[in-house]
């Protein structure tokens, strides 16, 4: 049995609203409900009956105690929450968007108070212009950043994630591009679990054109914030190619740190060129030192900073 299914087909998935929704058409005597059962991906009919509500010829009891942060899976006996202990606390946690982020140890890993996570990624994306490029997607996460990718026309997608947790997490995301449900062509998609600190030290020289870091937080995986990782990426990136680099503003207010700031200039170091892009940074790999792959007047005010 793959993971997202029971007995070879699609687990519905429950989250607060869906469940309500369920509950108040069997209290109104409603003989059907469309609703979705794929976190906001498609909708669906069911079919409303005292005891149980079925869907695709199956039949499935009514959730008791449903949370509004979980995302709740059949798994052959009754609903579960997709969560997972085991050096850290993992979840998928629903959000109002559809497309779920996910949490660790109760750090929400993807930005979704202003913006679905989904369009987060592919904004971000389009930032290196995937068309026609060969990408090295550094953390994996639920895949938003490969899914994006595959879109809008990269060649070859090589994405690496290091937590089993966070892979499993992503087997049950519809969202995610090689989940059961998805119907993204995923044949130039490649995803490796590995440590990209350790593997990336084997990849060629030059064998990318473009790069994305979408790493957790600096306080959680604080060596893909280093120096040297950053000149292992401007080793395996090509002339002129693109990096987004997700940062984030931890402790900006509380501490005054400027993360951002370290990571811009760290960059440079590595041979970068870089602009500040919303939580991010923009880089671009020139041929030589000094580069100029933006504008001067745009790098020389960022050098300003």
């Amino acid at each position: 049995m793959s993971e997202g299914t029971v007995n070879g087909a699609l687990s519905p998935l429950l989250t607060l609203p869906v469940n309500e929704a369920l509950l108040a058409a069997r209290d109104a005597g409603t003989s059907s409900l469309e609703c979705s059962l794929d976190l906001g991906l498609s909708s669906t009919r069911v079919d409303i009956e005292p005891l149980a509500w079925s869907w695709n010829q199956r039949r499935f009891p009514y959730l008791a105690g449903c949370r509004d942060r979980s995302v709740y899976r059949w798994t052959g006996t009754g609903f579960e929450p997709i969560s997972r202990y085991g050096n850290a606390l993992i979840k998928l946690i629903p959000t109002s968007w559809g497309p779920p982020t996910f949490e660790i140890d109760g750090i929400k890993m993807l930005p979704t108070a202003r913006v679905s996570p989904y369009e987060d990624a592919m904004h971000k994306v389009a930032l290196i212009e995937p068309r026609g490029k060969v990408i090295l997607d550094t953390c994996a996460g639920l895949g938003y950043f490969a899914a994006w990718c595959l879109r809008d026309g990269a060649t070859r997608v090589r994405s690496f994630e290091k937590n089993p947790d966070v892979l499993w997490l992503r087997s049950h995301n519809p969202w995610s591009p090689d989940s059961p449900w998805s119907h993204e062509q995923r044949g130039a998609l490649t995803l490796v679990q590995a440590d990209i600190t350790m593997t990336i030290r084997d990849l060629p020289i030059a064998s990318f054109d473009a790069i994305l870091h979408d790493p957790p937080r600096f306080s959680i995986a604080g060596e893909l914030y280093s120096q040297e990782f950053y000149e292992q990426l401007a080793r395996v990136l090509k002339g002129r190619g693109k990096l987004f680099h997700y940062v984030g503003t931890p402790n900006k207010l509380s501490r005054g740190r400027d993360l951002q700031r370290e990571v811009s200039r760290r960059l440079q170091r590595a041979g970068f060129d870089t602009e500040h892009s919303g939580d991010g940074i923009l880089a671009c790999r020139g041929p030589g030192s000094p580069n100029r792959c933006f504008a001067p007047s745009r790098v020389n005010a960022n050098r300003r900073r």
